[in-house]
């Protein structure tokens, strides 16, 4: 990833834009900046939160707050609590998708 040209920024999360993306069950929401090609997110997934779909996007990411469920397609399961994350390149792995039993907060970059 090659982050474009970008000014010194001072960015507050919290009062950007909230996008609300439904999964399978439960919501995200989105505080996203954009930056060319490159998306730089706060991600709040609510309860029970399932993806409805497989990702195959590259991701950074660092859970913030609760826990994280990551499955593969080719059936490899893992779990991330706070302080812990994961990286994976486009197209790079098995696709992916996210769910959660309790909730995360998670910063993601793709």
């Amino acid at each position: 990833m090659k982050l474009p040209e970008l000014p010194f920024t001072n960015v507050d999360w919290d009062h950007l834009p909230t996008t609300d993306h439904k999964g399978e069950t439960g919501n995200a929401l989105w505080h996203t900046l954009n930056n060319g090609d490159v998306r730089m997110r706060v991600v709040e997934y609510s309860p029970g939160y399932v993806a409805d779909h497989w990702c195959d996007r590259g991701h950074v990411i660092y859970v913030v707050e609760g826990e994280l469920n990551t499955e593969l397609k080719d059936g490899r399961k893992f779990t991330f609590k706070a302080g812990n994350g994961y990286t994976v390149s486009d197209f790079g792995d098995s696709p992916h998708k996210s769910s959660t039993t309790t909730g995360a907060k998670l910063f993601i970059v793709d």
